[in-house]
């Protein structure tokens, strides 16, 4: 019965691993070339006044809805609706005491 050493066991066992490795390495090469050309950058587009404006204002009631309590976010939820963010805004402020 031939007894193999333990080291060339190993040995053998670092090589078999250093293959898998070169074979993962294989097929990674060609993702991280296609991942390594930089896209096409999109253009960010200008914002106008009225739209910056709109964000903003949309912010602020967002902003003044997140204090509230469910049945007061409703109540402003509805004079949204039917009068505007300004009207709302003012409500949601009122109800949060500030």
């Amino acid at each position: 019965m031939v007894r193999r050493n333990p080291v060339q066991k190993q040995i053998r066992e670092i090589r078999r691993s250093f293959r898998a490795i070169e074979r993962a390495l294989l097929r990674l090469a060609p993702l991280l070339r296609q991942a390594a050309k930089a896209p096409a950058r999109r253009r960010r587009q200008k914002l106008s006044p009225q739209r910056r404006a709109a964000l903003r204002l949309h912010g602020r009631y967002l902003g003044s809805l997140r204090q509230l309590k469910p049945a007061q976010k409703a109540r402003v939820k509805a004079v949204q609706a039917k009068n505007g963010y300004h009207a709302a805004i003012r409500l949601a402020k009122r109800l949060a005491g500030k």
